[in-house]
């Protein structure tokens, strides 16, 4: 059997690797990390879990043990798609270099420009960042790739979803062209692989699994559930209360605005849960990151910022309260789970209209997922609201709500039943429009070819009794204290 010891890596490394507690490596290190040494181009290809991050970073610390950075010239480079990931990068070069004296940069948005730049200064051996913030800097000239020796693109995939394919393309050619280039990534779709054959030179390609598979250790399953949200929100706390071996898990919507909406439902119906999310400030999804990495909330609500590539080993439960559109995001969500051999469960909760999603997910990845109890035909009638209940007319008959023959008054809409948060919403708008008061309305002499602004028609009406209440101003020149009286005769006035 292979062991660390077997790849070419240098005793610092090893030494490292093991106090780590690790031994055999997974499929993806063994077969990048000698090809790495040797200074190859690589085309890693690996399901999420499987340790992609240690395959670049234990073969670029024995290669960085000779030679020493210069001020703004960056021996190596590594671009990840989010400040999560890339932090995750820089955790993982502290670690594993505890036995190195390397110079390591984390350059992300959401942190001072000051801060990055005094790193900077110092010289940077290892460079880790995401490629706006990298460009950032370059516009400002505070960086020289010239001395670039090894280029890493994590998270490929990610990447051209994001839209980042043409910031790479352009500090692509910052870079030298004899640079080592190491490509990653857990999916490669077409346009992938369009990519890799532009930034590689002769690359080694290591496939230790299928392209879009999902690890054999998590179970998946499917729960048909209604449209109405708060049907959606339902059949989740009920799921999540059914499972016994739930230790923490993550919750995945497609809207952040979902994000917001399903954390504040949970919260209120008694779940330790936290919410992550692209709005956030950096600072804010650190910390919510760290609690849920330390066990201080056992829910994670998130986006798809949470599906590529964070490293959280103990996820036992993954549910997917939206479909992804994108069914490879499928396989990075459910990737947080039954990662380096553990066990996990995956539910996804699927309506009608996220029947096609469903089906693209089953064809990406190769398999079936079974229905966990009845599909969509076997679901039971949707919550009665008050929308859907019979009316009694005053002869005590039931009524449909619907016009009779002769005309009768179709019955009034009831409200679609709703949670606690869209109740306390109207109520305080309701609060709201009673308590404004209503300003006295004054005739008003329309001017002549002028057309009114319905947006402006308050504001307005609010300056002229403003005015007209506050009549203590200087007196006009001419009257004296006095106003003559012929002023004062009303038809006079009208004339006037």
């Amino acid at each position: 059997m292979t062991t660390f010891a077997d790849l070419g890596l240098s005793p610092k490394v090893l030494s490292a690797v093991t106090d780590a507690g690790y031994t055999i490596p997974t499929p993806i290190q063994a077969g990048a990390i000698p090809h790495a040494l040797q200074r190859r181009d690589i085309c890693g290809i690996a399901q999420t879990g499987t340790g992609k991050t240690a395959s670049f970073v234990l073969p670029m610390l024995t290669l960085l043990e000779k030679g020493r950075a210069r001020a703004r010239m960056p021996r190596t480079l590594i671009l990840e798609p989010t400040r999560e990931l890339a932090a995750q990068v820089a955790e993982n070069f502290e670690k594993y270099g505890k036995n190195h004296k390397l110079n390591i940069a984390l350059l992300i948005g959401g942190v001072s420009f000051e801060e990055q730049d005094r790193k900077l200064e110092r010289g940077a051996d290892v460079l880790i960042c995401t490629p706006g913030r990298l460009l950032d800097h370059c516009e400002r000239g505070k960086l020289l790739m010239t001395g670039v020796e090894i280029l890493v693109i994590d998270e490929a995939d990610r990447m051209l979803d994001m839209g980042f394919i043409p910031d790479i393309e352009r500090i692509a050619k910052l870079i030298p062209f004899t640079r080592q280039t190491l490509f990653f990534s857990a999916t490669m779709p077409p346009e992938i692989q369009k990519l890799a054959d532009r930034f590689l030179q002769n690359p080694e390609r290591i496939e230790v699994a299928k392209p879009s598979s999902t690890a054999k250790t998590v179970t998946q399953r499917l729960i048909a559930c209604h449209n109405k949200d708060y049907e959606k929100r339902a059949a989740l706390r009920d799921i999540i209360r059914a499972q016994d071996d739930l230790k923490n898990a993550i919750i995945f919507c497609n809207r952040k605005k979902d994000v917001a909406d399903l954390f504040r439902s949970l919260d209120r119906h008694g779940f330790s849960v936290g919410a992550l999310h692209g709005d956030m400030d950096q600072r804010s999804r650190t910390t919510m990151l760290q609690n849920f990495k330390d066990n201080n909330i056992t829910l994670l609500v998130a986006s798809d910022v949470a599906a590529r590539g964070l490293d959280i080993p103990d996820v036992s439960h993954v549910f997917n309260f939206d479909v992804p559109i994108h069914a490879e995001d499928y396989v990075h969500r459910i990737g947080r789970t039954g990662r380096a051999g553990r066990s996990g469960a995956a539910f996804t909760l699927v309506t009608k209209s996220d029947l096609k999603y469903a089906d693209a997910i089953e064809k990406l990845i190769g398999e079936k997922i079974e229905w966990l109890n009845g599909d969509l035909s076997t679901l039971p009638a949707p919550m009665e609201s008050h929308e859907s209940r019979p009316r009694k007319g005053k002869d005590g008959k039931e009524r449909d709500g619907k016009r009779g023959a002769k005309g009768e008054r179709r019955g009034r809409k009831e409200p679609v039943e709703k949670d606690v948060e869209d109740q306390m919403i109207e109520a305080v708008e309701t609060v709201a429009v009673v308590a404004e008061p209503r300003q006295p309305e004054r005739h008003q002499q329309p001017q002549r070819n002028h057309r009114p602004n319905p947006a402006n028609d308050d504001s307005r009406r609010d300056r002229r009794n403003r005015h007209r209440d506050h009549d203590d101003g200087p007196t006009p020149v001419g009257f004296g204290d006095d106003i003559p009286a012929f002023m004062l005769i009303a038809g006079f006035a009208a004339k006037a």
